[in-house]
């Protein structure tokens, strides 16, 4: 099969062919019709992620459509059109017997974990716990946002943060993940900041329902002004960029037993943030991880989607072919496009 191919950690990329995948006994094959590139792919490249192993093909944002089976697959047959959650979970761990299958203890990502969707086939575990059947509403460009942006955006606004009618929401940072956040906790009937250094992104924000933006590049205090605008704060705060200064603007803007929510994935010198808890104590505020979502939980995605006609493919920057990724992957940290990039001819 076709695949984008890298030997080595910020080195090349290359589109070549290398073996086709087989199934699992739980698992499955699936061609993938449309897959995202995430700012988690360009960590992946970088090193920052240490369950890969090389080489790899990056990739864990994906619809597409069952190719093979295993033996002991149930729910699903070849044909079926599917996505899944970037967390795939093993379904019998302690999380997943919560139903906490998002944090599962022994989970796999593809992309991460083992060979990604930047190709024609990926292999995908415990398919009767992870793979989610589409509605034939949702095509498979819209499909490759659900697996890490608007999927994990759900989680957190919704199941973390409890977003609800009339709060003021902050999102901080407006890539793919924040543009989400944002249209969500505008369906939900919050009134919405968004935080970014670049105009073209924020003026995407303000038409997916922003009320208010912030150029944090422009601001003399972003703080100060996140506490003018929201009349003493923000009822919950979505980090969606994940650095130092916007996780502690995130946390120091909130009001009294205000919430935080981490999204952005902090590495490198980013890891350990400085945190103002001495406001953390003095006002009960709470500071909550989200990462990503269950595989059962898709159908709510898909009933807000339908009920509120959100129309997800306005936030898709341009949709590109499997050789273009070569070039789009590593400069994903330089490149500030007014959307997201998505793989869709392999």
């Amino acid at each position: 099969m076709k695949a984008l191919f890298y030997e080595h950690f910020q080195g090349p990329l290359m589109v070549t062919q290398v073996s086709d995948p087989s199934p699992k006994p739980h698992g499955v094959v699936v061609k993938v019709t449309a897959t995202g590139l995430c700012r988690s792919d360009w960590h992946g490249w970088m090193g920052h992620d240490h369950d890969i192993v090389l080489p790899h093909v990056p990739g864990h944002e994906l619809a597409g459509i069952v190719e093979a089976i295993g033996k002991d697959v149930k729910k699903f047959a070849v044909g079926d059109r599917v996505t899944v959650p970037f967390v795939c979970a093993c379904g019998s761990c302690e999380q997943c017997d919560s139903g906490n299958q998002q944090v599962c203890d022994n989970q796999t990502q593809p992309g991460f974990a083992h060979w990604g969707s930047f190709a024609e086939y990926v292999a995908l575990d415990h398919a009767d716990v992870n793979l989610v059947k589409l509605p034939e509403e949702i095509d498979s460009v819209t499909a490759a946002l659900l697996g890490c942006r608007f999927t994990t955006s759900y989680r957190a606004i919704k199941d973390q943060g409890k977003v609800k009618e009339g709060q003021f929401v902050v999102v901080y940072g407006c890539g793919g993940v924040g543009l989400s956040a944002i249209m969500i906790a505008q369906a939900l009937g919050a009134q919405v900041i968004a935080v970014d250094i670049n105009d073209k992104a924020l003026e995407l924000a303000k038409d997916l329902g922003a009320s208010s933006l912030v150029n944090a590049s422009l601001s003399s205090n972003v703080v100060d002004e996140i506490r003018s605008i929201t009349e003493g704060g923000a009822h919950v705060s979505l980090d969606a960029l994940g650095s130092q200064q916007t996780s502690y603007n995130s946390i120091a803007g909130l009001r009294k037993r205000g919430k935080h929510v981490q999204v952005g994935l902090m590495t490198g010198d980013h890891s350990h943030p400085k945190i103002p808890m001495d406001q953390v104590v003095a006002n009960e505020l709470e500071i909550l991880g989200s990462h990503g979502i269950q595989a059962f939980k898709y159908p709510e995605v898909f009933e807000l989607i339908r009920s509120r006609d959100l129309k997800l493919k306005r936030f898709i920057h341009k949709t590109i072919s499997l050789e273009e990724a070569a070039t789009a992957l590593p400069n994903m940290n330089k490149n500030h496009n007014s959307g997201v990039l998505v793989i869709d001819t392999f």
